[in-house]
């Protein structure tokens, strides 16, 4: 099929609508139940690499195994992915994935984080507001502090001595409802993932509504990598599946002023969602950038009594992370690795990186045209969704893996190869053999870059 001259990458992706006749397996259930036990034992195995009381893993060896584990229920991720998506499955489908998603959530659930120690700053600035205090204040080494320090939380946060919080308003204020009810790590967890179960919910709304199979939502619910990130490790990025699943459900009932402001929300958890902007907003409608600017103005003045400081560690975390020299830049890495770069490189390049972004932004918001049925038009604006996220991270090039787990969301709405597989593949970045960050991430990020060209000559 090749597109038409208006069709957008992701709008392609509508050719494949429930409506149309999917080959019948009355195998395919059977196949699937095979698929989801084994992601079930394969995550219940990674469990036992946890030495009890430590928060990372006990050696280089044991990092590598459990990547290994990951890898290999990755592959059966995949499999998965293209069961559902070429496979006529009967209706009790959607149950059993999410039965198969809650349990692989159940397994890593009660355990001490041992991939990240994020969780126990989210803990620590909830109890920080609850005893009055504006998190962005005080490092949490400060004496002002010293009468919240504890045995379980303190002694585990990172960054304690020269960083205050980094978390922006919105993330603040759902630590603090946490550890208003109780300040613990698994309190913490516990609200990732039923942010988690609410983005399942949201997603299976849209599926059903837009006419396609609403079993789609195992592109999301069994990625690998977001079991561990959330429910294994609390992150942080939990809280904005849930609102962007929120945002695309209101979007896809034209329902502009809510999508606006659960967008902002979102945003306001981590930033990284304000790539979706220009996806969700509909030409010539003023409500959904005016909820979310209202939104991100409003949050912020909940905290704005620090002035400047509201932004935490931000401008420095950008200096730890190598984007100021770029160090920690894929592209530029690479190129550091070859040949002398000058002092100016990292700045052209990001200047070069916005301009990019900004054209893709451009592009999806007035040159993708928008579907008269605002139920099949969803999967024009998730895709673009997709697209304009995958870009922003490749650009950008984090080298945590967590950060990628969330693109998975709208590939339930608009399957693309290169966005499902980065949204599952960054797990490789748990380990760096190589000690950079060029060769071992261009494992992620080049065959990404090699299926989305795919994804634009062949859509799924």
């Amino acid at each position: 099929m090749a597109p038409s001259p208006d069709a957008s990458l992701p709008g392609l992706c509508e050719a494949k609508i429930a409506e149309q006749t999917l080959p019948r397996s009355d195998t395919g259930l059977l196949k699937l139940s095979c698929l989801g036990v084994a992601l079930i034992v394969l995550t219940a195995a990674g469990l036992p690499l946890h030495v009890p009381g430590a928060i990372t893993l006990p050696s280089p060896r044991a990092t590598l195994l459990f990547v290994a584990l990951m890898g290999v229920a990755a592959l059966i991720y995949f499999a998965a992915v293209v069961l559902v998506l070429r496979v006529r499955l009967r209706r009790s489908a959607t149950w059993l994935v999410l039965g198969i998603a809650v349990v692989l959530r159940v397994i890593p659930l009660p355990t001490p984080p041992f991939l990240s120690s994020d969780v126990f700053r989210y803990v620590w600035d909830g109890k920080v507001q609850n005893a009055g205090i504006n998190p962005y204040r005080y490092l949490p080494a400060d004496p002002a502090l010293a009468a919240l320090r504890d045995s379980a939380i303190y002694p585990h946060v990172n960054r304690a001595t020269y960083a205050r919080t980094i978390y922006p308003p919105m993330a603040q204020l759902i630590f603090r409802a946490v550890a208003a009810i109780s300040p613990t790590i698994l309190a913490m967890k516990l609200a990732a993932v039923a942010f988690e179960l609410l983005a399942m919910g949201c997603i299976i709304a849209v599926l059903a509504a837009a006419g396609l199979p609403t079993e789609r939502v195992l592109i999301y619910a069994w990625n690998p990598l977001a079991v561990w990130a959330f429910a294994g490790n609390g992150h942080v990025d939990a809280f904005a599946v849930g609102l962007i699943a929120a945002a695309l459900l209101a979007q896809s009932r034209r329902h502009n002023t809510l999508t606006g402001a659960l967008l902002g929300a979102a945003i306001l958890v981590k930033f990284l969602p304000a790539a979706m902007a220009p996806a969700l907003w509909r030409r010539r409608d003023w409500r959904m950038p005016a909820a979310c600017a209202a939104t991100i103005l409003l949050l912020y003045a909940c905290y704005i009594g620090v002035g400047r400081d509201v932004l935490g560690f931000l401008p420095g975390y950008a200096s730890e992370e190598g984007l100021n020299q770029g160090t920690g830049l894929w592209l530029l890495a690479g190129l550091g690795d070859v040949l002398p770069l000058p002092a100016i490189a990292s700045k052209l390049y990001l200047v070069i990186g916005a301009g990019v972004l900004v054209a893709a932004a451009a592009w999806v918001a007035f040159g993708s045209r928008p579907q008269p049925d605002p139920h099949r038009d969803i999967v024009r604006v998730a895709g673009n969704a997709a697209m304009l996220a995958a870009a922003t991270l490749i650009v950008l090039s984090p080298h945590y893996a967590w950060y990628y787990a969330w693109l998975a969301l709208p590939c339930c709405i608009c399957p693309l190869r290169s966005v499902i597989y980065l949204s599952a593949a960054a797990l490789l970045l748990y380990l760096d053999p190589l000690d950079e960050h060029f060769f071992w991430p261009s494992l992620v990020f080049v065959p990404c870059i090699a299926l989305a060209v795919i994804d634009w000559r062949r859509p799924l």
